[in-house]
């Protein structure tokens, strides 16, 4: 059986810019949010609609990111019984 499994892994540098875009874009929606020139009801009604839809998209994510690490796996089971099949019926074995 071959071992060629890849590891995906993102670098150093794509982790951080998705860290510093994440507290950006929350840092921005919360200054808009609190400076806006209504009520302190709507301000905290769209505090809790962002952590909502936050809270949702990391799920999301996650869920997504669960799916595909078990195709792979499934994939993987897949090749080995494939190889193992093939390797114990070599058409240019000698019979026995």
């Amino acid at each position: 059986m071959s071992d060629t499994s890849v590891k995906q892994q993102s670098t150093a540098a794509f982790y951080g810019q998705a860290v510093a875009s994440f507290a950006i874009a929350m840092a921005a929606t919360s200054i808009g949010i609190f400076r806006l020139d209504t009520d302190a009801w709507v301000r905290a009604f769209l505090a809790i609609a962002v952590l909502y839809l936050v809270t949702s998209a990391f799920t999301l994510a996650k869920v997504i990111r669960d799916r595909q690490e078990a195709g792979q796996i499934v994939s993987r089971v897949d090749q080995a019984r494939l190889e193992k099949f093939l390797a114990e019926r070599d058409p240019f074995a000698e019979k026995p």
